[in-house]
């Protein structure tokens, strides 16, 4: 029996069709990638660490489910460095020396990315990271951030803030800030404090305090008696709660208030927090959610927070951040086809990637591996955080809540 012609043409089309399609999702083999890094697995961070891992093990999974990176299966050596920047510079020291990984991704936190910073430049290796909140500190040529914060927070945040608050037609006339010495939280509050005096807003308090601390009652009463219009917290984690609780205690409530970093889950659940604003670059509802692969995500990890139990199992500022991270990566090393981070390096400085957070690129000529402000703000409505400013990045209906009714 014989086949015509063009018959046979269409047989050998679609067998090679299979046989892509069948190499394409072929399992990944021989000696894996391995990419190491830390997180604070325990410590005053690990309330929003936990949230990265569960992203990198999300992303890991579909890596090795799909083709892995050129072929080879990805293998993620991550390691606790306590919320400690001196055990993290250790670890690092480790991850190159040591355990001899591929690449080297970062930790969370500006302050634990500051230590590991130098121990990449020593050994030369890239080193992309979803925090630092100090551009102006990223010194090494091969670092680069996908926090999509842009080269000044410390300017364009507080004064997208003010313009929310603006917004309303009811904007406050003072402004009390307090604030950790967390790097990059200090760093931006700092800003928040020149923003508002250029202004014109009263700021009848100013007030730093050691990160890790938790007795909030002394910073309460000094807020309580500045009496702003408005609360700037520089607050991360689990310290928003607790500043929270202890302004309760005194019989206090802002009128309006705002936490730069903070637990998000927690900090949802906490009756007090009601219209908090915070900063973000993604939250779960559209427009955010109408990127295909970003929808895909929040599926995923919806599904896996909740499994771990997370108090608050969506898509937000560090489960974004942190995915974009891993995406920036796996770009890098499938257009280069190389681990030497060198390649890697000169391609990203040359090249944009689609992220689920927007476009990130790392050509600013000034502050090394930063590229476009992707900063909105989001606030808590009913226990949800939702974007309410830029105006087009909103949730359908959202609108800037000020003063708390």
């Amino acid at each position: 029996m014989s086949l015509p012609r063009a018959g046979v043409g269409s047989l050998l089309v679609s067998l090679v069709c299979l046989a892509l399609s069948v190499l394409s999702s072929a399992a990944p083999s021989g000696s894996p990638i391995r990419i190491g890094g830390t997180l604070a697995l325990t410590g005053p961070l690990a309330s929003q660490a936990v949230i990265h891992k569960i992203v990198a093990d999300i992303y890991v999974d579909r890596l090795n489910t799909r083709n892995g990176l050129l072929g080879r299966p990805v293998e993620y050596v991550l390691l606790d460095d306590q919320s400690k920047p001196e055990v993290t510079r250790v670890l690092y020291e480790r991850l190159i020396t040591v355990d001899k990984v591929d690449l080297v991704i970062g930790a969370f936190g500006t302050g634990l990315n500051m230590a590991a910073m130098p121990v990449a430049q020593r050994y030369q290796k890239i080193f992309i990271t979803a925090t630092m909140g100090i551009p102006k500190l990223s010194t090494y040529d091969m670092h680069f951030s996908t926090q999509g914060i842009g080269p000044e927070p410390e300017k364009t945040f507080p004064n997208s803030v003010f313009d929310a608050l603006a917004s309303t037609g009811r904007p406050p006339k003072t402004v009390a800030i307090v604030t950790s010495k967390f790097p990059s939280l200090h760093f931006i509050s700092v800003g928040a404090k020149e923003v508002a005096a250029r202004r014109g807003l009263g700021v009848p308090l100013y007030l730093e305090y050691e990160f890790g601390l938790r007795d909030f009652g002394p910073i309460a009463t000094r807020i309580k008696e500045a009496n702003a219009d408005f609360l700037w917290a520089g607050a991360l984690g689990m310290e928003g709660n607790m500043l929270l609780e202890a302004l309760k205690t005194i019989g206090y409530a802002p009128r309006g208030h705002l936490y730069i970093f903070p637990a998000s889950g927690p900090l949802a659940q906490l009756s007090e927090a009601r219209n908090a604003l915070s900063l973000t670059v993604f939250e779960e509802h559209p427009p955010f959610t109408d990127n295909p692969a970003a929808a895909e995500f929040v599926k995923v990890f919806d599904e896996a927070a909740t499994r771990a139990g997370l108090p608050y199992p969506k898509v937000e500022q560090q489960a974004a951040i942190s995915y974009a991270m891993w995406q920036v990566l796996e770009a890098a090393v499938t257009a280069t086809g190389s681990l030497d981070d060198k390649v890697l390096a000169r391609w990203l400085k040359a090249n944009a990637v689609e992220t689920i957070i927007g476009r990130q690129r790392f050509d600013h000529p000034t502050y090394h591996g930063f590229g476009d402000d992707l900063l909105k703000v989001r606030q808590l409505k009913e226990g949800r955080w939702v974007v309410v400013w830029p105006r087009q990045w909103a949730a359908p209906g959202a609108t800037v809540t000020y003063p708390n009714p």
